[in-house]
């Protein structure tokens, strides 16, 4: 009976450790989900505003020539696969992972270009063509590792590796929520690049009108074709450096999740420890009161 509070003892300690290490993985998560939401929030003045450029751009120079948004049969398709580099995450690698995989119908005609060790592992260990990894990054992407990424693929687009490109990472909705999302890259479609109007409502004391406030008539210097040229492939790193803000984002958000999942699933095994050895340690105080009352008994 003594071992085995010994033994209960011991668990207990055990899982107090685990308990303080869930706990500060779980407030270091919380800082980096912090700087990441932070992140995403000052690129979307940019993006938005590159897009609705790009759109009037493509809208009022009709039918256009480049490279990127030629529709061509699809014989090879390329997969851009943010995961992280680290586990401890719940979820957030498998379904990125998985969601490529169910999207692929011949991963003989499929090249991944991995950002993140897990995503790399888990398409290697499946005998996946890897065209391209970039570790260490996903934590803390920067626009230089994103236009790094971007320029191989779109190199490889360009002189026909393969004809489509499609970016996977999970989109960040709240701290509880993530979400594994599939986007296609390349090429380019006017519907893509359509641009949203702005519609202002005036009021009068009569009726209400709603007049559209579309403020398109704009000179390009140079040609609309040389702009295109210059905005896309700044429109495609943009696109991949908010994917892997977003992803990292995510991944902050389920670790913290899952650590603070793991520490509360601690503290309930700890309560269930601490009353299992008051209830052994009871019982042995029982039976040694039983065996001195005995004892004492025998002898009268």
């Amino acid at each position: 009976m003594a071992e085995n509070i010994q033994d209960i003892k011991r668990r207990i300690k055990s899982v107090n450790s685990t308990k303080q290490i869930t706990h500060a993985m779980e407030l270091v998560a919380s800082a980096k989900l912090r700087k990441s939401r932070e992140l995403a929030e000052g690129r979307r003045p940019y993006f938005e505003a590159m897009i609705e450029s790009m759109g009037r751009i493509v809208e009022k120079s009709g039918s256009t020539r480049n490279v990127f948004m030629n529709q061509r049969e699809v014989k090879k398709v390329a997969y851009i696969v943010i995961t992280g580099d680290k586990g401890l995450a719940g979820g957030y690698n498998a379904n990125v992972a998985k969601l490529v995989e169910d999207h692929i119908a011949n991963k003989e005609d499929v090249v991944i270009y991995a950002v993140g060790s897990r995503g790399r592992d888990h398409f290697r260990n499946r005998a996946y063509n890897i065209q391209g990894e970039y570790l260490g990054i996903s934590e803390r992407p920067n626009f230089f590792n994103a236009r790094e990424v971007t320029a191989v693929v779109m190199e490889g687009f360009k002189n026909g590796e393969y004809d489509e490109v499609y970016i996977a990472y999970t989109k960040f909705i709240s701290t509880l929520s993530q979400h594994a999302h599939l986007m296609k890259l390349l090429p380019l479609s006017e519907e893509d690049l359509k641009p949203v109007k702005k519609v202002e409502v005036v009021e009068d004391e009569v009726k209400k009108e709603v007049k559209s406030n579309d403020l398109t008539v704009m000179l390009y210097e140079p040609e609309p074709e040389e702009l295109l040229n210059y905005l896309i492939p700044n429109f495609v790193s943009s696109t991949v450096y908010g994917s892997m803000i977003e992803s990292a984002a995510s991944e902050q958000g389920a670790r913290r999740t899952a650590m603070e999942s793991a520490t509360t699933n601690a503290n309930e095994m700890i309560d269930a420890l601490t009353l299992k050895y008051n209830r052994v340690r009871q019982a042995a105080i029982t039976q040694e009161i039983s065996e001195i009352v005995g004892g004492a008994e025998a002898l009268k």
